[in-house]
């Protein structure tokens, strides 16, 4: 008896099983995700990119920052909360404003999560594109020069003027500018925070366990 039509039929029936259930059930439940809204944590989570923030995603995109940084915490090692990279695992909810999700899958740079949080101010980061040796000594991240515009100095400095040590200053009567590219990169940059709790990512114990302490230290 010719036993192949039965072989060929199970296989067949395995393979769409494991497809019904591996992929397309997930990309299913994906699809019945939302914001949520929470008055306490600022209102609609996740907050979407805008204005200056969503043009300086482009740029990101358009420059290959997702080659070298992720947007993605894990918990499972510890290793991401340690290093102040975020205080909750990330989870499909915040993403899913992100056309696309620039989560990345390398990390020769730290990840980008929180990096809004942990760097707030405008100058750092316009000086870390400019020249990362500035604000981070030994890292791998390239200079951008081609961000940024040196000119004359007409009458006075303009405010807009990166602040150089001596070490790295241009000539006299010189200054540096960041362009529109520069300054929707910083935005960009400063957009990403995930300051909000969701259900289904819980802070790992360690921040539980701190946030706990520092509430029983203020209510002595």
């Amino acid at each position: 008896m010719n036993r192949g039509p039965f072989i060929f039929l199970g296989v067949f029936i395995i393979l769409s099983l494991t497809w019904a259930l591996v992929i397309n059930k997930p990309i299913q439940e994906s699809g019945h995700l939302s914001p949520i809204f929470d008055a306490e944590q600022g209102g609609r989570l996740p907050m979407n990119a805008k204005g200056g923030a969503a043009q300086g995603k482009l740029v990101y995109q358009e420059f290959g920052c997702i080659a070298c940084h992720t947007q993605q915490v894990r918990v499972s090692s510890g290793f991401d909360l340690q290093r102040g990279w975020g205080e909750r695992q990330s989870v499909a909810r915040d993403y899913i404003d992100q056309t696309p999700a620039l989560i990345g899958n390398t990390r020769l740079g730290p990840d980008l999560s929180n990096v809004g949080q942990r760097r707030s101010d405008r100058e750092w980061h316009l000086l870390h594109f400019y020249n990362p040796q500035i604000t981070s000594k030994g890292s791998n991240m390239p200079s951008m020069p081609f961000l940024f515009e040196t000119r004359e100095i007409v009458g006075e400095p303009t405010n807009r003027a990166l602040k150089l040590s001596a070490e790295y200053a241009v000539a006299d009567g010189y200054e540096v500018i960041p362009s529109r590219k520069a300054e929707a990169l910083v935005a960009y940059m400063k957009s990403l925070k995930v300051t909000y709790d969701l259900k289904e990512a819980p802070k790992s114990k360690d921040v539980m366990l701190e946030e706990l302490t520092a509430a029983l230290e203020n209510a002595k």
